[in-house]
């Protein structure tokens, strides 16, 4: 038989059961927009999830004081919580030449005011290289090194909406507590970190003024710090300078053999490393969800192949009487197999492209990313189902005897 005449025929048999045949390809409908709706939303949630980790810094280290809180059952002093200073920066930025950029940080929350405004944001006492390790912009103004005054502030996002409205707020004077500093900048929106925290709810000025104004009544010991961030420019080199870090800090504090260490240091390759492993494995799971509803429909065709086969016995039988190979019996059973799975696969292509695209319209929380790669993928699959599954059913048809399939009625 021609390919056309076994077309003709497949389609012919399967209009003669159109209901039956249309419910059997309902499973891998089904499946087909499973699979394109789940592996969409979990790549577009890899994606989103990939591009707030990038924003750790895969080329960073953070260094900060690992001091407890009371020693022999007595409360320390507040000074003794800062084990960092600036001394160490120096020492860090002259003896390891792998840094590219480092710098101290102090943090704390105060109230912002500007006029009859306020808002209640966290203070960041930078230096200028802080702004390149963490990727924060300047979106409109000049930065610290440009100003030539450190009575000067740099406001996020929020801060600035919240305080000064449409305007950008650049020149005039805000305080921050009792501290009035004059506003330098702006900075360029960031959203919320992959915490939930919004990172432009932040107002940065520069470390000594931070230490000077903001923290003098804390009791600090001169140049502490309470964090130390830095990058290299080859991320090859982390694991190797993170060693030299931590060999250094433990000389210049001089930690004895075996004690531990006043100081944390915590790599952000190997964080990001594992946060995106993990959702990568979230997305094979979502996958494999999406599969077993497509194997379930290729069950339902082969059932129902099966029972068309027990069906069109004699059918089968005066085929091969006047003339029809076990070749062609088999063609024209994988043929009907093939246009239910084909059939099922186009239609779950289309609603499962809709339903994506109506996922990530109606819900912004869940990222949606549609690619040509997740349409093949469920082209293939729909493929694979009716030569998988129909191939069996085909097969046995072909192996009747012609006689005792004419004795059947």
């Amino acid at each position: 038989m021609k390919f056309s005449d076994v077309l003709r025929t497949a389609l012919f048999a399967l209009r003669g059961n159109w209901m039956r045949s249309a419910l059997t390809s309902l499973g891998v409908i089904i499946g087909i927009a499973s699979v394109i709706v789940m592996v969409s939303v979990g790549q577009g949630t890899q994606a989103e999830i990939d591009r707030m980790v990038s924003g750790l810094g895969s080329q960073r280290l953070d260094i900060s004081s690992n001091v407890p809180r009371s020693s022999g059952g007595v409360r320390m002093a507040a000074s003794s919580f800062f084990t960092l200073n600036t001394d160490d920066i120096d020492a860090i930025r002259g003896e390891v030449p792998e840094v590219q950029y480092i710098s101290g940080s102090l943090r704390g929350n105060s109230q912002v005011v500007f006029a009859e405004r306020n808002w209640n944001a966290s203070w960041q006492g930078v230096e200028p290289d802080y702004l390149t390790i963490y990727g924060w912009e300047i979106a409109e103004g000049q930065g610290f090194e440009e100003a030539g005054d450190d009575m000067v502030v740099l406001l996020g996002e929020t801060v600035r909406r919240e305080l000064f409205g449409e305007e950008t707020g650049i020149g005039e004077t805000i305080r921050i507590g009792r501290v009035p500093l004059t506003v330098i900048g702006t900075l360029v929106p960031k959203g919320q970190s992959s915490w939930g925290r919004d990172q432009d709810e932040v107002v940065m000025l520069p470390l000594e003024n931070a230490r000077r104004r903001l923290m003098g009544a804390m009791g600090m010991p001169p140049k502490a710090v309470m964090e130390i961030a830095l990058a290299v420019g080859n991320p090859d080199d982390l694991t190797y300078v993170q060693g030299e870090i931590e060999s250094l800090l433990r000389q210049r504090h001089r930690i004895a053999p075996g004690a531990e260490d006043d100081f944390r240091v915590r790599n952000m390759s190997e964080i990001v490393a594992t946060r995106t492993a993990t959702t990568r494995l979230m997305s094979w799971l979502l996958g494999a969800v999406a599969t077993i509803s497509l194997i379930v429909g290729g069950i339902g065709i082969m059932n129902i192949m099966l029972v068309s086969v027990t069906e069109r016995i004699r059918e089968i039988g005066l085929r091969m009487a006047v003339g029809a190979g076990p070749s062609d019996i088999r063609r024209q059973f994988l043929a009907e197999a093939m246009l239910l799975s084909l059939g099922g696969g186009t239609l779950g292509i289309v609603i499962g492209v809709i339903g994506a695209l109506l996922v990530g319209q109606f819900n912004s929380e869940l990222p949606v990313q549609l690619n040509g790669q997740v349409i093949g993928l469920a082209a293939g699959f729909s493929i694979a189902t009716g030569l998988f599954f129909g191939y069996y059913p085909a097969s046995k048809a072909s192996q009747l005897d012609p006689i005792e399939a004419l004795r059947q009625q």
